[in-house]
């Protein structure tokens, strides 16, 4: 059930029209570790951080069998910070501020300790790097996921289309997707994309569910209908650390068992928009988790009897 998460730890600072935070803890390694560690352990982690960092923090991953034998830590320096506002409709916002402080140092390192990892997840990160985390691997993963954005598209587009010769699953968003391959139709990009390497496209809609892609085979999870979504920051990274989180607890790589995984990814990205940052996160348990799930079945559950 070994599991690498690579990505950022960091500090966000986030406003909506629910509210608005000083400095909480974000970032998409964190937010995936903290998703991923419900359903399996230990999580190797791979990410850089400041010395402000709170140690309280790092103790509570590691509580959850979080590692962090990947993680470098620069005591004089301050972590990667993002801020941003959040517009009514919670699907677009603005970034206000981007201090990469040590993340703009990043040369990550593959301990001996990760070696031979089942499964290995790329959260957002330059293209380059995911591509020197792969290949500091002595043996490939069962399943590499990888996920980006549309910032790499718009500067590094040559590099983000060699690293994606190198892994199994491309997570996007639908904008992305449209980006990535040149296609408006989300069915066409994604055969595009997979063209490109990865076997499988996840292709994210936010309050509109995802689609899995695999060959012609399509599935759609729908997203939980919330009365009120606090803080969307995560949400994705969230998603993701549910999917394979599911997937190396139980080592099967079927299309039928990524179903069930994008359901699960579903529901977990479904908790941490209901409060800012992690919270969330840290609050469920195994129970509300299987409520939530029987919430999605029944969401998506009918009968009919066609004549």
């Amino acid at each position: 059930m070994s599991l690498v998460i690579a990505g950022t730890m960091a500090f966000d600072a986030i406003e909506t029209p629910f509210g608005k935070t000083d400095k909480i803890i974000g970032g998409s390694a964190t937010y995936a570790a903290w998703s991923a560690s419900h359903f399996t352990q230990p999580i190797k982690q791979i990410s850089i951080i400041g010395g402000d960092f709170p140690q309280d923090e790092i103790d509570a991953l590691q509580n959850k069998g979080v590692e962090f034998d990947g993680v470098e830590v620069v005591k004089d320096e301050k972590s990667f910070f993002w801020s941003g506002k959040y517009h009514m409709d919670m699907n677009t916002r603005d970034t206000l501020v981007t201090d990469l402080n040590v993340l703009a140092k990043f040369d990550p390192k593959m301990p001996d300790s990760y070696q031979n990892c089942e499964f290995l997840m790329l959260g957002n990160l330059m293209p380059s790097l995911q591509r020197q985390i792969i290949n500091q691997l002595k043996v490939r993963p069962k399943l590499i996921i990888m996920d980006t954005m549309n910032f790499w598209m718009d500067i590094a587009m040559d590099d983000l289309k060699e690293t994606l010769t190198l892994v199994d699953l491309l997570m996007v968003n639908d904008g992305e997707a449209r980006q990535l391959s040149g296609e408006y139709s989300l069915v066409k990009a994604a055969q595009k994309i997979m063209t490109m390497g990865p076997k499988y496209v996840i292709i994210k809609k936010g309050e509109h569910g995802a689609l899995l892609f695999h060959g012609k085979h399509v599935f759609f999870a729908p997203a939980l209908p919330l009365e009120d979504v606090f803080d969307p920051t995560g949400a994705g990274d969230t998603f993701a650390g549910g999917f394979i989180g599911h997937l190396a607890h139980t080592k099967d790589l079927s299309f039928e068992n990524m179903k069930t995984a994008i359901i699960i990814g579903s529901a977990m990205a479904s908790f941490v928009v209901e409060k800012f940052g992690t919270q969330r996160l840290k609050e469920i348990n195994n129970q509300d988790i299987m409520t939530r799930l029987n919430q999605f079945v029944d969401l998506v559950n009918f009968d009919i009897d066609i004549v």
